[in-house]
């Protein structure tokens, strides 16, 4: 019964972009995709093509790893809980946090200086997923999308450490590899399209035809006049509306003539 009601697409979709994935990981221990090709360099014209392949692209197994269970149960939840909306969710997010990372300018925060990167990996788009679907049940307030967030929250909430620098946390004798400005953009994205799409896609509230004020069903009209036909000893003690007695209020009239 539970299987049932939940969206083919909720499974489908997160194997297939797992899949393109673990493909293009192993195209690129093949020999494809050798340096930056496919990467996302901010500010130069040629890492552009970084927006649409930089998340299927990875640098290791384990950057790989960490990334696949939480694109798979957040595109799930995705799916499942947003429907409607969930396709222009993820791909207006792929692009929009894609182009805004590539429009961050490569400082280095600690230093100051610029250091342009090769960034690669599908993290930005786990947090921009993240970070919708948190903020979208917070912003709908929704009891079943609320329970949603707080279970985002509950497994990914640590996240949120993850749009700073990791020099800042810890001394690194080597510039960090992770990119701070990927999760950044990704969160900044999941927060507004969270906004944008907050009364899109809602289920409305499923109202009963006898909810409606001007209700008239002739058989169920039928129906009633034949339970009283049928029972009138129900009806012998009906609640009376009181009738007002003029005589009780004959003081308070005769102070208003004076």
């Amino acid at each position: 019964m539970f299987l049932k009601s939940l969206n083919l697409r909720s499974f489908l979709v997160p194997l297939i972009m797992l899949g393109l994935m673990w493909i293009c990981f192993s195209l690129q221990n093949l020999g494809f995709f050798e340096g930056c090709s496919g990467a996302l360099i901010p500010l130069v014209p040629e890492g552009l093509k970084g927006v649409l392949f930089a998340p299927l692209l990875h640098g290791s197994l384990d950057h790989i790893i960490g990334n696949s269970l939480p694109i798979v149960v957040l595109l799930f939840l995705l799916f499942e809980f947003y429907p409607k909306i969930a396709f222009r969710i993820f791909f207006i997010g792929w692009i929009a946090s894609g182009l805004l990372v590539w429009m961050l300018p490569p400082i280095d925060i600690i230093t100051g200086k610029w250091n342009y990167n090769c960034i690669i990996g599908a993290s930005g788009l786990v947090y921009m997923l993240a970070f919708f679907i948190f903020f979208s049940g917070v912003f709908r307030w929704n009891m079943k999308l609320l329970t949603v967030s707080l279970v985002v929250a509950l497994y990914y909430g640590s996240l949120i450490w993850g749009i700073f620098p990791e020099e800042f946390f810890s001394q690194l004798e080597e510039p960090s590899r992770i990119s701070w400005q990927s999760h950044l953009a990704g969160s900044i994205t999941g927060i507004l399209l969270a906004v944008i799409f907050r009364k899109i896609g809602e289920d409305k509230k499923r109202k009963f035809i006898w909810e409606y004020p001007d209700y008239y069903n002739e058989k169920d009209d039928k129906l009633w006049q034949e339970y009283i036909a049928n029972h009138p000893d129900d009806f012998e003690e009906l609640p009376q509306l009181k009738q007002e007695n003029i005589w009780d209020y004959l003081d308070e009239i005769r102070k208003k003539e004076k």
